[in-house]
């Protein structure tokens, strides 16, 4: 590659990090001051790239409808931020971090489908920056000129944030709630406002970033998950809470990927690495090495984060079960396994799916609600899992030995992952999950000759004697009856107890004489190991599956189930799979606009039932056994 070819794609990368950085910065501004892991701030670009389109669109495509268009989708959005923060995210900020991360994305969801009423399923295609629409001969090659504008934008807005957090009143206020929350309170400043119109600051430049990537790419509804992983990813690599970590995060992910493009296909030694595929993992990669280096990023500083699950509040649902949870149970699965003599296939498929993702969810609810440690990426345990028993049934394993795959894949994977993730704590080791996950899926995604690529792999088909779907339900009904159980065993071992304490209070558990990470890394292991269960299972269920096994959506889906099932509920995973899979099923056939329904579900059970419904039901159990 030549030298102007080489300086093209830097000019690229540059321009692609600029963008970033306004998304990741109000990520920044938001979490620094108010904590809040805002999942929907990806929803908030997406409606600013709607906006500047209604607005070019109603005003022209000359300068004053296309900047005033930009103009207007920074006003509307950050006072949309403004709404949300002040009906929703202002009861939640003691919450932990699941129940936000739930709440955002329920604001995801019902953004979704408002824009879809709004403006369509189709891609809208942005005019061109109105005074930049041509191009410019540099080093030889013809560079557009809206891309140096976009590389000149972002310093600017840096600078910016920098004349208002230090040379203002209200950067200084900013500062403080950042160091210390309690301070501020303290001072008399008002909190709620100023946690508003940092809200309004940040959706502002969410919004910004979205009009202003317009030209570059049309308006459409994956915006908002396409662009908040790379903002998270910026936002931790940079530290957060750090205005100019975030931009040095940008700056780094941008040039990483665009040399990439630049080097190729490299061998060594008869291995070919195509580096260009890379671009797709490239900012998961960079935020995993320097994790690994930095624990809290480049520029971050270690803080105090609260367990995930406060422990007064839920003491009352670690208790052993005792014989009226085991009679339940077995009154449960009796009940259960009379489903097949219904005759009703499709309520069987999804009595199926709902035990399959019961036991995923029961893994995830292990590590969270045992050991306080947010997963954002488990669906890499359960797609190694799905992997590995595909992969040994299409090479001449039979099912048994394909399915026992499932596991062990998925243990390996969580033994490597977890060594790392355990060093870290709240949301670096969450996003330290989502890295790994990303990277999976990645090599999932683009390992062809392997997993089928983005195609996946068909004709995995249970064995003849469980191809009868009643006797496969059956078969699935028996597996995850046992790992369910086994999971709830665990809770109530040493082990368990002992991964209470070290969520509770790691020194004081250290002080005790346990191995806190060491307690940790086994809690992983299992985690991940019962996770991949669940995707062998899975994928004998419905006999084939694609790299969307290990993607985002499915780690939010196990999310979700956990908060709808009660983070330290025993019945929690089974409740939390079966109503997200009937309310997700019901929904999808009764309405278009399925995800605001249940987005507003999600949203009703974290303002009014936080411990969701099997904490709930254990509650009034217990007032009523007084």
């Amino acid at each position: 590659m030549t030298l102007a070819s080489l300086l093209a794609q830097l000019l690229n990368g540059l321009a692609g990090a600029s963008s970033l950085f306004l998304v990741a910065a109000g990520l920044t501004l938001i979490f620094g001051v108010s904590r809040v892991v805002n999942f929907a701030h990806g929803s908030l670009y997406m409606l600013g790239a709607y906006v500047a389109w209604t607005s070019v669109a109603w005003f022209g495509r000359g300068p004053v409808g296309f900047w005033g268009g930009v103009l207007l989708a920074t006003l509307v959005v950050a006072a949309i931020g403004a709404l949300v923060e002040s009906l929703l995210l202002r009861r939640i900020y003691a919450a932990p971090e699941l129940l936000q991360l739930a709440a955002t994305f329920g604001v995801v969801l019902i953004v979704r489908d408002l824009t879809l009423a709004t403006w369509g399923a189709e891609d809208l295609l942005g005019p061109r920056a109105a005074g930049f629409a041509g191009v410019v001969d540099l080093f030889g090659r013809a560079t557009p000129t809206y891309e140096l504008l976009l590389i000149v934008v972002g310093p600017l807005v840096l600078a910016g944030l920098w004349w208002l957090l230090v040379r203002t009143r209200f950067g200084v206020q900013i500062r403080a709630a950042t160091e210390n929350r309690a301070l501020v309170g303290a001072l008399g400043i008002n909190e709620a406002r100023l946690f508003t119109q940092v809200f309004a600051l940040g959706a502002g430049l969410a919004g910004l970033a979205g009009a202003l990537q317009l030209p570059r790419e049309p308006a459409n509804l994956g915006m908002d998950l396409a662009i908040i992983a790379e903002a998270f990813v910026v936002t931790v690599v940079g530290g957060l809470g750090s205005i100019t970590g975030a931009f040095l995060a940008a700056l780094l992910i941008g040039l990483v990927k665009a040399l990439c493009v630049v080097v190729g296909t490299v061998e060594f030694g008869g291995f070919a690495i195509a580096f260009p595929k890379l671009t797709l993992v490239a900012e998961f990669v960079v935020m995993a090495i320097v994790l690994a280096v930095r624990p809290y990023g480049l520029l971050g500083q270690p803080a105090v984060i609260p367990a995930t699950t406060p422990v007064a509040e839920f003491r009352a649902l670690i208790r052993p079960p005792g014989r009226r949870s085991l009679a339940a149970a077995l009154a449960l699965a009796a009940v259960a396994a009379l489903l097949p003599f219904t005759g009703d296939e499709y309520r069987l498929i999804l009595a199926t799916d709902i035990l399959v993702l019961a036991v995923f969810a029961a893994s995830l609810q292990f590590l969270m609600g045992g050991g306080g440690m947010a997963s954002f990426g488990h669906a890499a345990y359960f797609g190694l899992g799905a992997y590995g028993a595909a992969l040994a049934f299409k090479h001449g394993a039979p099912m048994a030995f394909a399915l026992a795959a499932a596991p062990a894949a998925a243990l390996v994977g969580a033994v490597i992952f977890g060594w790392f993730c355990v060093r870290l704590s709240g949301v670096y080791l969450a996003m330290l999950t989502l890295a790994f996950a990303q990277i999976v899926w990645s090599i999932a995604f683009q390992w062809d000759a392997v997993t089928g690529g983005s195609n996946g792999l068909v004709g995995i088909w249970p064995a003849p004697l469980l191809a009868d779907k009643r006797d496969y339900f059956w078969f699935v009904l028996t597996l995850a009856g046992a790992a369910l159980a086994a999971i709830a065993w665990l809770a109530q071992t040493p082990l368990g107890y002992a991964l209470r304490g070290s969520r509770d209070s790691a020194l004081r558990a250290e002080a005790l004489g346990i191995d806190v990470r060491r307690t940790q890394w086994m809690a992983f292991a299992i985690a991940g190991t019962f996770a991949g269960l669940a995707g062998g299972l899975h994928v004998f269920s419905k006999g084939s599956l694609s790299p969307e096994t290990l993607a985002i959506p499915r780690s939010v889906d196990a999310l979700v189930m956990v908060l709808l099932g009660g983070l330290n509920a025993i019945a929690g995973p089974l409740l939390g799979a079966a109503a997200f899979t009937l309310l997700q099923d019901g929904l999808a056939r009764a309405t278009d606009y399925w995800r605001a329904v249940l987005g507003a579900a999600i949203l009703l059970i974290v303002l009014l039932a936080p411990m969701g419904i099997g904490g709930a039901l254990q509650r009034l159990f217990a007032r009523g056994a007084r």
